[in-house]
């Protein structure tokens, strides 16, 4: 009898330090909710967000897993993306957080009239002058990237547009208010909304055309919709571009592990930002590939005509700037410190 006993205690402590062990090895395993606002199929999640959760599932041995919620399937819209990440409804978010427009004013420096060429060069310049000046902006998450895309074209379903005289009065797609700034000055009729909304507006005429990048056309099929591709040379500065951060919530990450912690570092910061900006500019061949295999129009913007709309958008510049000095920045200063980052980087 005192031997069955003695055995049966044998058994109870054996079955309790499996369970702890099991929950210990649980305790470690974390599920990350990665949401965005595109599709599944978009460059957005196969070419970035995807990658980098296999290569952080594997550095870490298994133990961070992601979860993607493509296309809103968190709820809200792509203007509340950044507030999900903060407020912990997701654990980490791609997203535009300029989509809240004037909530990012030293941040969206970069969405200016053509500032960015490349989003290779430009993203390191964008992370570098976030993590001096504009942090504060993303309180609550932590910053893991940021990057630019490979630069907005303007994109119509049936106009053809080589001059300011061409674009005046036509409606476009803005997708910040930057990018609304600078169309009004180029005398189009700006309407703002996120990309997800632009296929059927175009399609329906509510919009003639958009201000997007090659970069998100072959998710949303544009170049079916969009038969006449506006852009400006090659090695010029793009006609304008957005920014996109990959922030996690703050409480999420410093409840990480040590280890844990570590690969997310590893996986985080200004390389992680032109790896990026190395994704999105590789796919400008292969989609304006598309829209040229069905014989659509291409205008490129002529050197003395790139001149105009430059000057046409100086007060974007400025506009911005006297915004910038109402926040308590220096909007010069801040202005200057963006442009010095990008020449560093080119």
């Amino acid at each position: 009898m005192k031997l069955l006993k003695t055995c049966k205690v044998f058994a109870a402590v054996a079955i309790a330090l499996t369970a702890g062990a099991a929950s210990l090895a649980g305790a470690q395993e974390v599920t990350l909710k990665v949401a965005h606002f595109l599709p599944p199929n978009s460059n957005a999640q196969v070419g970035l967000i995807g990658p980098w959760c296999d290569k952080v599932n594997k550095e870490s041995g298994g133990k961070l897993k992601c979860q993607i919620y493509p296309a809103m399937q968190l709820g809200g819209t792509p203007a509340q993306l950044f507030d999900q990440a903060r407020d912990g409804i997701s654990d980490i978010t791609w997203t535009v957080p300029t989509y809240q427009a004037g909530r990012f004013i030293k941040s969206e420096v970069f969405e200016l009239p053509f500032m960015v060429d490349t989003a290779e060069k430009a993203s390191p310049a964008l992370w570098d002058y976030v993590q001096k000046n504009a942090l504060d902006e993303f309180k609550g998450t932590k910053v893991l990237f940021m990057h630019l895309h490979d630069g907005a074209q303007l994109q119509f379903g049936t106009k053809a547009v080589k001059s300011l005289e061409d674009i005046k009065g036509l409606k476009i797609r803005a997708a910040t208010r930057l990018n609304a700034k600078m169309l009004t000055a180029l005398g189009a009729i700006p309407v703002q909304m996120p990309a997800p909304a632009v296929p059927e507006s175009i399609a329906k005429g509510v919009v003639d055309g958009a201000s997007l990048p090659w970069e998100v056309m072959t998710p949303f099929k544009m170049q079916e919709i969009t038969k006449f591709h506006t852009e400006t040379a090659p090695g010029q500065p793009k006609i304008s571009n957005t920014i996109f951060v990959f922030a996690m919530n703050q409480a999420k990450y410093d409840g990480l592990p040590a280890d844990l912690k570590k690969v997310i570092d590893n996986n985080s910061g200004r390389e992680a930002s032109v790896w990026a900006g190395k994704v999105f500019d590789a796919t400008t061949v292969p989609s304006r590939k598309i829209a040229q295999d069905r014989k659509n129009t291409f205008i490129t913007i002529s050197a003395d005509e790139y001149k105009r709309w430059q000057k046409a958008t100086e007060n974007v510049d400025d506009d911005w700037i006297k915004e910038a000095n109402a926040r308590g920045a220096n909007g010069k200063a801040l202005l200057d410190d963006a442009r010095a980052l990008l020449k560093k980087y080119q």
